[in-house]
């Protein structure tokens, strides 16, 4: 009766009354080398074609059945990898200058995509699984985290932890935020608006409202009208009473 071997990490399965006298060499082999690769084992796969198979073996050492990959490349473009069609957890280290995605093979040692890839930045490091087909990244929520730097602009961050409260945050271009300063604001959003916002602040809260023929004005608790020149028109206090040198006409248009 002939070996056979797992699926998945492709171990010998010794045929019954097989290898007598020799089966301890392939047992250490599978615990020894095989099993601990899958589960420990760390590999540096050069890819040299855009599309690459990853080896694997049945029964040997190969880059396909180890736990961390680390990718370099001399295309020198983007490449993808290809791992076997089985399930299968993945460390995986781009240490190229380019993206690298990993896809299973729809048959063994083929360049083929059977499904979803995942694509790696240059220079980032993610663990992965495969059902055989689809490869995802293993955690996509996080309950909490706490960062031991800032996380950057280029990243999706800000690049800083704390901002003057109030304050706010101009843009840096991939450099992190800031608080802007007043010049900030005057530039971003031109000097007219600044300056008709401060009028329009400065007339909320005035006392007196000028225009060219008429001033309105609140003193001695009255709303007071009169003419640029001087002359009192109109007057209401705080009970409604109305105080006018002319006639009030109940009708007809103002």
């Amino acid at each position: 009766m002939s070996s056979t071997y797992s699926p998945n990490l492709r171990i010998e399965l010794i045929g019954t009354g097989d290898q007598s006298g020799s089966w301890g060499t392939t047992t250490n082999t599978n615990l020894g080398t095989l099993i601990e690769d899958g589960i420990s084992g760390y590999v540096a796969v050069s890819v040299v074609a855009a599309d690459q198979a990853l080896t694997a073996s049945n029964g040997t050492a190969d880059q396909a059945r180890n736990a961390v990959l680390a990718l370099t490349t001399t295309t020198g473009a983007n490449f993808a990898v290809y791992a076997p069609p089985t399930e299968k957890t993945y460390t995986v280290y781009n240490a190229s200058a380019y993206t690298a995605t990993i896809y299973n093979s729809t048959v063994l040692g083929n360049t083929t995509a059977a499904g979803a890839g995942v694509a790696i930045p240059t220079g980032k490091t993610v663990t992965i699984w495969t059902n055989g087909t689809d490869f995802a990244f293993q955690n996509n929520h996080l309950p909490s985290l706490t960062l031991a730097v800032d996380l950057a602009v280029a990243d999706g961050g800000t690049g800083a932890h704390t901002f003057t409260s109030g304050g706010l945050l101009r843009g840096n271009g991939a450099s992190a935020l800031s608080v802007a300063s007043a010049a900030d604001i005057v530039t971003a959003i031109g000097a007219t608006a600044v300056a008709n916002a401060a009028t329009a602040a400065t007339a909320a809260t005035a006392a007196t409202l000028t225009t060219a023929s008429f001033v309105v004005e609140e003193t001695a608790s009255k709303l007071i009208i009169r003419t640029s020149g001087g002359v009192r028109l109109f007057s209401v206090d705080a009970s409604g009473n109305i105080i006018t040198i002319g006639t009030i006409s109940a009708s007809g248009t103002p």
